[in-house]
């Protein structure tokens, strides 16, 4: 399943407002990682989700984490950090180790510009790596933080200001951001396996701002927000990678007073993914609940949510 969890855990601005996720899952749905809170205290907690039943691991350090930590899964149990400390942003892989937790440190990114944001990328689909984004004032940096033979690696710098992260193949070569150049967004695509090669994804009217939200490499199915069909306003899209016909944009996705967000999709076979299940998050006055649509379906099925979610 193509996941993105959005539900917030502490509140941040590394990404042009977009919130942190509350519960990061690894792309073969393993394991979940995320910052838990204890008292007055954060510290990483890490899921196996692959058993009998779900449970937790504490991993706390020495001492508290700041709020603004980032966590994330590696596919073999660990859990890589990225704190800040002196202006320098610090990676290391946590493990338990009995009562205690291990800790391997591997290295720093260091920014020239104190204004740089840096955040981890949404867990790859080679689950052994992790990627973060360093964005600067006139271009982002894509790093290669756990995986690499010495440490992070630079891979790629795109010009402009990038947010998001989707990954559009499942080795971990391409992929797409969100890049905002001139004051539009625009969705490009980086090949981080040929010099970071820079080549445009979306591009659905030219004063348009088009953001990818979600993608399933087995299909092609992607999930776009755009405003092209309502300047001003982002309306929730589809279209297949690859395809050669215009995005479209169901009404049924047009929930009076609500927030619809799309956070994983069913994988389907090439050439169908009119018959994916799409799962979203649906945010109204009443609270949230979840919505299920296919592309081949003029509706959204609701349904409860189950109770004490991180919802996605």
């Amino acid at each position: 399943m193509t996941v993105c969890a959005t539900e917030v855990a502490v509140g941040n601005d590394d990404d042009g407002g977009a919130p942190r996720p509350g519960c990061v899952i690894t792309a073969d749905g393993t394991y979940a990682a995320r910052l838990a809170l204890a008292g007055e205290s954060w510290f990483p907690e890490r899921w196996t989700l692959d058993g009998p039943e779900p449970y937790a691991v504490p991993l706390p350090a020495n001492q508290p984490e700041e709020p603004g930590t980032e966590v994330l899964p590696i596919s073999d149990g660990r859990v890589l950090i990225h704190r800040i400390a002196g202006g320098r942003h610090l990676f290391s892989l946590l493990y338990p180790t009995g009562p205690g937790t291990g800790e391997l440190f591997l290295g720093a990114v260091e920014c020239p510009d104190p204004s740089d944001r840096v955040r981890l990328l949404p867990p790859a689909p080679r689950g052994e790596c992790a990627y973060a984004l360093a964005v600067g004032r006139s271009s982002t940096v894509v790093w290669l933080v756990a995986g690499g033979a010495f440490g992070p690696e630079r891979l790629a710098e795109v010009p402009g200001s990038c947010s998001g992260g989707v990954w559009l193949d499942a080795t971990g070569r391409m992929l797409a951001l969100d890049r905002t150049l001139r004051g539009r967004t625009k969705t490009v695509v980086v090949d981080l396996e040929e010099g970071g090669s820079v080549s445009p994804l979306l591009q659905i009217a030219e004063d348009s701002d088009d953001r990818l939200l979600l993608a399933d490499p087995d299909s092609g199915l992607l999930l776009i927000r755009s405003d092209a069909p309502s300047p001003g306003h982002g309306r929730l899209g589809w279209g297949v990678l690859g395809s050669t016909l215009p995005v479209r944009f169901p009404e049924c996705l047009r929930l009076r007073d609500c927030v619809v967000t799309p956070f994983a999709i069913q994988p389907g076979q090439v050439l169908t993914p009119e018959s994916c299940a799409v799962a979203l998050r649906v945010d109204g006055a009443v609270g949230s609940w979840v919505g299920v649509w296919r592309p081949a379906e003029r509706q959204v099925h609701h349904l409860a949510a189950p109770e004490g979610w991180l919802a996605g």
